[in-house]
C-alpha cells in the first residue's frame, strides 16, 4: 500500500491533526516567547496588538513551514531510525504531495504576515524560509549541524525589532544569539538519542563525532553560554529588574535540566528535551514581559 493511498481514506480533518502532530505543533511554545518578548521590549510596553498579531501569526507560518520541510528532507533518514520511523511519512499517514501543500500553506501564511509589517520584513522575508530549508541538510556534511537549527532562533528577536520598528539595536542581536546557544545546547542533548544510528548512516553531530560524555559538556557550556549572552543583552538593553530574574530562573532551569541527563542515563532525555525547554521559555519570557509593563 503506497502512502498516497493509505492517506487518501483518511478524513481531512484528521489529515489535519496528523500534520499537526507530525511537526509537533505545540512545540511552537519554544520559540514564541522570544517573539513576545522582544516585540514587549521593542515597545518598551505593550506593543500595538494589531502588528503584534502579525508578530505571533509569522512566527507560527515560520516555524510551521520549518517542520513541514524537516520532515520532507529527512523523511528517507527518518525511515532507517527505528526512534523515527513511526514518523508521518516514513508510517505512510501522511504523503509527500501533501507534506508539499502544507508547507506551501504556511509559508504563505508567513509571507502574508509579514507583509503587514514593517516594509523591512517583507524584503528579507526569504532569508527565515532558506535557513529552514538548509539546516536539515547540515547533518549530511558537518557536526556544526546543531548550529543551523540555533540560526533559526537567532533571527527571532532581531527580525521582530525589525518588524515592529524598523531597527535592530545591539541588545535583540545579542539575546539572539543567546538563543542560538540555547537551543544549539538542547539539540546536542536530544541528538544523544541517535548517537549510534548516526554513526551507523555516516551522519554527523557532536554526539556522533566526540561522543556521549563529551557531548554533556558541550551542551552545558552552551547553555552556560546562553545565559551569559542574555545577561550581557539585558545590559546592554537596560531592562528591568524582572528581566534579571527571568535569566536567574533560566539557570536555575538550565541546570535542572542538564541533571536529567548522563552519560549513563538518557532515560530522561525527553523530560529534558520536551518538558523543560518549553518551561524554560515560557518562565523567561514571562519574567521579561512583566518587567516591560510594570
Amino acid at each position: 500500500m503506497t502512502n498516497t493511498s493509505t492517506h487518501s481514506r483518511i478524513p481531512g480533518w484528521q489529515r489535519l491533526s496528523l500534520f499537526l502532530e507530525a511537526i509537533k505543533f505545540e512545540h511552537s511554545v519554544f520559540a514564541l516567547p522570544f517573539a513576545i518578548l522582544a516585540a514587549f521590549i521593542s515597545a518598551s510596553g505593550a506593543p500595538d496588538w494589531l502588528a503584534f498579531t502579525w508578530v505571533l501569526v509569522a512566527m507560527v507560518g515560520m516555524r510551521t513551514f520549518g517542520m513541514a520541510a524537516n520532515r520532507l528532507i529527512d523523511a528517507e533518514i527518518d525511515a532507517r531510525n527505528p526512534r523515527t520511523a513511526t514518523r508521518a511519512i516514513p508510517a505512510g499517514t501522511i504523503s509527500r504531495r501533501a507534506m508539499i501543500g502544507y508547507m506551501a500553506v504556511a509559508g504563505l501564511i508567513f509571507v502574508a504576515a509579514t507583509s503587514q509589517l514593517d516594509p523591512v520584513t517583507w524584503a528579507l522575508a526569504p532569508i527565515p524560509l532558506a535557513v529552514m530549508i538548509g539546516y536539515p541538510y547540515l547533518k549530511r556534511f558537518t557536526w556544526l549541524a546543531h548550529f543551523g537549527m540555533g540560526a533559526v532562533y537567532l533571527i527571532v528577536p532581531p527580525a521582530v525589532s525589525l518588524a515592529l520598528t524598523g531597527t535592530m539595536p545591539l541588545g535583540f542581536v545579542i539575546i539572539g544569539i543567546g538563543s542560538m546557544a540555547w537551543v544549539a545546547g538542547f539539540d546536542v542533548l536530544y541528538a544523544t538519542a541517535d548517537y549510534e544510528v548516526d554513526r551507523k548512516q555516516g551522519l554527523h553531530s557532536i554526539p556522533a563525532r566526540f561522543g556521549i560524555p563529551a557531548s554533556l559538556i558541550i551542551s552545558r557550556l552552551l547553555h552556560a553560554s546562553a545565559v551569559i549572552l542574555l545577561a550581557i543583552a539585558g545590559v546592554v538593553l537596560e531592562a528591568s529588574a524582572f528581566y534579571s530574574f527571568g535569566v536567574l530562573a533560566a539557570v536555575i532551569l538550565l541546570a535542572y535540566e542538564q541533571s536529567l541527563v548522563s552519560s549513563d542515563d538518557l532515560s530522561k532525555l525527553n523530560m529534558a528535551f520536551f518538558t523543560m525547554n518549553g518551561v524554560i521559555a515560557v518562565v523567561f519570557g514571562t519574567f521579561v514581559v512583566i518587567g516591560e509593563v510594570v
